[in-house]
Order: structure tokens, then sequence, then C-alpha cells
């Protein structure tokens, strides 16, 4: 992967790591997209192919019922179907999200260097009882999550709360979306990119993202300061 402005993000030394959950830490999309489908079809709407609904997985969750219905986030359609998805998606997210391959290496790393912390657009509801699942809980001193009655709670408002409940001020944010990066950068932050999660790596150019990393391993060798070998 060519990397973007890489020597300015290892300058920086960051003492924190900010990590979105999805896509990055997690692989969300079976129990997503499934859960997603069965909420539309129980509303009389046509589900969907797998494939389009990606899109859909990084934003908070009433923004994207919002988009898969047409109604306002804030409508009382969108708060229905988002109760449906939460009920559907509860009763697999446990069994069927699945860590990334060298995940819990990268951050057995990183945390016995500096605090790390997740900000969510996925519910409080689901959030820290699934890092508990997975056995990562322990990874983080911070969680920061969507508020699950707050349709308006977007990723920028999340990673702010993260980056208040640390209280460091050279943080940086690894996200796989632009949701993350808009995030990063509204809060200064440095933004880096992730390949392997559902956003492309055009989608993380477009949004600013300063690096992408193609592994786990090479974020860790990056925050080391040193420049991951490219693809």
């Amino acid at each position: 992967m060519a990397l973007l402005h890489d020597v300015a993000v290892a300058e920086r030394a960051p003492n924190a790591v900010i990590f979105d959950f999805d896509g990055v830490l997690v692989d969300s999309y079976r129990a997503v997209t499934g859960a997603i489908n069965a909420a539309l079809a129980e509303h009389g709407l046509p589900a969907r192919e797998p494939a389009e609904l990606r899109h859909f997985i990084g934003p908070p969750t009433f923004t994207a019922f919002s988009e898969l219905t047409g109604e306002p986030p804030e409508s009382d359609a969108v708060a229905a179907i988002v109760a449906t998805y939460r009920e559907r998606y509860a009763a697999v997210y446990l069994t069927s999200t699945p860590v990334f391959e060298g995940v819990v290496e990268m951050l057995d790393a990183l945390a016995r260097r500096m605090p790390l912390a997740v900000a969510t657009s996925k519910s409080a509801l689901f959030a820290e009882p699934l890092l508990e699942e997975l056995g990562l809980a322990g990874y983080f001193a911070v969680v920061a999550a969507a508020a699950a009655d707050d349709a308006a709670d977007d990723k920028t408002a999340i990673v702010g709360r993260a980056l208040d409940a640390l209280d460091r001020a050279e943080a940086v944010m690894v996200g796989d979306r632009s949701f993350d990066i808009v995030a990063a950068r509204a809060h200064g932050l440095p933004a880096i990119g992730v390949s392997w999660g559902i956003g492309s790596v055009e989608e993380l150019r477009a949004a600013g993202a300063e690096v992408i990393v193609d592994a786990p391993g090479e974020l860790v060798a990056l925050l080391d300061g040193e420049r991951p070998a490219g693809r």
C-alpha cells in the first residue's frame, strides 16, 4: 500500500490510539447485513444484496436506516425498524462476529505502551458485551459507543467523548470508513485508515486519511516510528 504522509504520523509520537470497532477490530459483515435484511423484511421492505449493505456498516444506525427507508432519522418509522434490527442483531452478534487475524497481537503490543480506546457508532447496547465476549475488553481504557436512543449521536461526537476520557492530546484515530477519518480531522487527530475493513482505499483517501495500512502488524510498525513495507 502506498502510504500517505506516514512520516508526519510517526513523528507526532502518539501517546494513545482510538480505534473504530466494526471493520477494524472485528468482522461484523455477516451479522449486521443479516440483521438489516431481517428488519427490512419484517417491516415490509425488500431485502438487499449483502454486498449492497456494506455501505451501511459504519454510519450511525439511525442514519443507515434513514437512507434505507427514505424516512427522517428522527422519525417513528426509523425508530421502529431500528428496534427490530437490534432485536435480530442481538440474537446473533455474539456468535457471528470474528476478530480479524492479527488484531489480538496488535492490541497486545500497543496496550503495553499506551492507553487504547474504542470509538464506535455501534450502540452502547452491543459494544461492551461484544468486547467482553471476544476477550478484547481488557485492552481498552475507554469504550465510547453510540447512545442507544440518540438518533443524532454521530461519529465526531463519539470520538470526542473517547478523546476527553483519555485526556491525551497526542492520540491518533484508526478507522476503515470516511466517518472515522472525518471525525479524527474534526478533533485535529492524525487519521490512519485500514484496508481490511468495509471502506475502500479510495474512500479513505478522499476523506483525508494520512496513512493507510494493510495489516495490523503494519500499524504497530508505523506507531513504532517505522515505515511499513508497501505492496
